[in-house]
């Protein structure tokens, strides 16, 4: 079981320097609205992680070469296009799985994006 995952939470990417946050979508009924698992995967959902340190990112890969092969990260630019998972089994937000912070998803460089703090503690969602 996990915490529902809602505005303020604190994510982590495996290739970020630091930490980010997740805004949720939709109507907002209070400054920490809840979120679904498929449509909060946009940029406006989660914020860069600092600077991206994966060579599969082609800013990085290029900086890395024009370095003479001295890892140069770049600017994050998180992107992802396939939805959190698992997300809550019994709990839906709307016709979507609730996202909790067992969930996870993956950025397009490899980066594996988890919940460090799910921005609510009072809320548990299987």
């Amino acid at each position: 079981m996990g915490n529902q995952v809602c505005t303020g939470a604190t994510l982590q990417c495996s290739f970020g320097t630091s930490p980010g946050s997740f805004t949720a979508s939709g109507t907002q009924v209070s400054t920490t609205a809840a979120a679904g698992v498929v449509s909060e995967i946009a940029a406006a959902n989660i914020a860069p992680f600092g600077m991206c340190t994966t060579l599969s990112n082609p800013q990085v890969a290029s900086a890395t070469t024009a370095a003479l092969g001295t890892l140069t990260p770049q600017p994050c630019v998180p992107v992802v296009s396939a939805p959190w998972s698992p997300g809550a089994l019994r709990v839906t937000i709307g016709s979507e799985a609730a996202l909790d912070s067992n969930s996870q998803c993956v950025c397009s460089w490899g980066g594996v994006i988890t919940v460090s703090a799910a921005g609510e503690t009072n809320v548990t969602v299987t």
